[in-house]
């Protein structure tokens, strides 16, 4: 009977996380579509970004709600109930990360409904677009193996998607100097630009997610040298 309940458990983890990994994909999708959509200025890809938002709301839901299951009929410790903890944590940021890629495509429609001037440097948006979707992946990639090692990777690499963010700010500022009829267009591609910069940040949540399962040990507010020293 142990033996049965315990495999029962193994089961219920194994079907949770990989309900997670499914919403990942979902979102990681969802956020290729919306820098597509930006880098093409195109509305219909930005409508399917959007229209997503709801399937990833209604998986954060129920992911959610068979969580609370398991907790009520396993009543999980040490390792099992960290797991479970992180699972909701990580859930939670990836429902974020999908409200950021909605909020890239609003701005997208918003831009193309305005008529502003496409001379604007929303191409250079890419590289950190990238950096952000790598890190995404890698985060999600560090959770399905919990693989500290990938995950320390992913919290060295988040301060090169702040480096590109200011770079990108300072770069706008100097667009909006030169020609004031940019201001209106440049504030929306800043607050697309912050928004992959929190896809950013959320990748380097579920990161730390990873290494408070494995270890024990929660790293959030932490400095980096720090950590290095507590997954040793």
């Amino acid at each position: 009977m142990d033996k049965h309940i315990s495999s029962q458990f193994d089961a219920d983890l194994t079907n949770v996380s990989s309900r997670v990994l499914e919403l990942g994909g979902l979102v990681e999708s969802q956020t290729r579509h919306a820098v597509y959509a930006l880098a093409q200025f195109s509305a219909e890809v930005a409508n399917q970004v959007i229209a997503t938002e709801k399937q990833v709301n209604t998986m954060e839901v129920e992911i959610d709600a068979e969580l609370a299951s398991i907790i009520a009929r396993r009543q999980p410790t040490a390792r099992d109930l960290r797991l479970l903890m992180a699972i909701s944590k990580i859930t939670g940021n990836l429902e974020r990360v999908g409200d950021e890629a909605e909020r890239i495509a609003r701005m997208v429609k918003q831009i193309l409904d305005q008529g502003s001037p496409r001379n604007l440097p929303s191409s250079e948006l890419r590289i950190a677009s990238d950096l952000a979707s790598g890190l995404l992946r890698k985060s999600l990639d560090a959770f399905a193996r919990l693989d500290v090692n990938t995950a320390l990777v992913i919290l060295k690499e988040d301060d090169l998607i702040d480096a590109e963010f200011n770079g990108f700010v300072r770069k706008l500022v100097t667009y909006m100097m030169e020609d004031p009829r940019t201001i209106s267009a440049s504030l929306d591609l800043l607050f697309v630009a912050k928004a992959i910069e929190r896809i950013g940040d959320h990748a380097k949540n579920i990161a730390e997610f990873v290494i408070y399962v494995v270890k024990g040990a929660d790293v959030r507010h932490t400095a980096l040298s720090d950590i290095e020293q507590a997954v040793k």
